[in-house]
């Protein structure tokens, strides 16, 4: 990280510690958010740090907005922070006008609205954060193919919902609705393009929640007694400790990869990589926090639950990993390489596997 990305993200992180604890994230659960931690971020042009200075932002590249990203995962903030730097980050990309209200978004192609003369129409389920939210940014399809649309959610009807996690995933209806911006037609790359994009904003949320893991389970190791001594003593919680730590270090790995990659502008192979290898992460961690914690991990009164049933949440969202191994399996044979060459390529501009916390 560069001296001014360091700077950026140790702000934020002394922000969330001193604002985000249970209780504010349990708020989530009651049918809230925290307006007054979100107003902090925006007094401190977070939310503007990867719009370009022409737009009114900070100029920051999307490694530096990956990593807030990835801390608001780890502490679970309670803020459409993620939906709506997300929202803004795509209208940028196909050159659509930054909006400064909350925002939220909707990429799924099997349940994209239908535009017609400027007019939306449609119905779609599981948009993160709309009741609490201004403008949606969502795929439309026309008579001409696919567009990127932003449209004031006031003129909507929403069904509210929610997820594992608890966090409010509502069903939006649109009728003959006026948009605000409709981009020009997105070609088969640019969708993709979009794709990979969402869902390196989902893996470093859940590198995040990863890490909290982590933190949390060593945690408990020290400070819960058996027999007259913390359980970290013994050698199969050891065992434990150590298999959580390293599944944490190669999701914090592979999160450093994909925004490496995303600055060369190679991104979908390491999005395809990190998220396939992410499904394993998250099986393993969360059953190892869950086993060293015991039935204390399940209880309101804990934390860990709020963590573990996000990451579940989050995993299932956007892009499946089906689509990420068909991804790599179509990319291989069309390469005409063997498996080795295509999973090991070598050039000065590869990047590296680090790990950066």
């Amino acid at each position: 990280m560069s001296e001014m990305r360091d700077m950026i993200v140790d702000v934020v992180e002394r922000m969330l510690k001193e604002k985000v604890d249970k209780d504010l994230v349990d708020t989530v659960e009651q049918g809230h958010w925290a307006p007054e931690l979100w107003d902090l971020f925006k007094e401190n042009r977070m939310t503007a740090v990867a719009i370009t200075e022409e737009n009114g932002g900070a100029g920051g590249d999307i490694e530096d907005l990956l990593n807030i990203v990835r801390l608001t995962g780890k502490y679970a903030a309670p803020i459409p922070f993620t939906e709506t730097t997300f929202a803004n980050y795509l209208l940028e990309f196909t050159n659509l006008q930054v909006i400064e209200d909350l925002a939220t978004y909707m990429l799924c192609p099997d349940q994209a609205f239908t535009l017609e003369n400027g007019k939306l129409t449609g119905e779609a389920i599981h948009i993160p954060w709309a009741r609490h939210t201004k403008n949606l940014v969502t795929l439309a399809r026309s008579k001409d193919g696919t567009h990127l649309v932003e449209i004031n959610l006031s003129q909507a009807e929403i069904k509210e919902a929610t997820n594992l996690a608890g966090e409010p995933r509502d069903t939006v209806r649109f009728q003959h609705s006026t948009t605000s911006q409709v981009s020009a037609v997105l070609s088969p790359d640019k969708i993709r393009t979009i794709t990979t994009l969402h869902t390196a904003f989902q893996l470093a949320l859940m590198t995040g929640a990863i890490d909290k893991i982590n933190d949390l389970t060593v945690q408990y190791t020290k400070e819960r007694e058996q027999f007259g001594r913390p359980i970290h003593r013994f050698q199969l919680v050891q065992q434990h400790i150590v298999h959580l730590a390293g599944e944490t270090a190669i999701a914090l790995a592979a999160f450093n990869n994909v925004t490496e990659a995303l600055l060369m502008n190679k991104q979908n192979s390491e999005v395809a990589y990190a998220s396939i290898r992410f499904e394993e992460i998250i099986q393993t961690v969360t059953t190892i926090a869950h086993q060293v914690h015991a039935a204390i991990g399940t209880t309101h009164e804990h934390s860990l639950h709020q963590f573990t049933r996000r990451l579940w949440s989050w995993r299932d969202e956007g892009a499946s990993t089906s689509y990420w191994t068909n991804l790599v399996a179509t990319q291989l044979m069309e390469s005409g390489d063997s498996l080795w060459g295509y999973l090991t390529p070598f050039s000065k501009s590869s990047p590296l596997l680090k790990v950066e916390g």
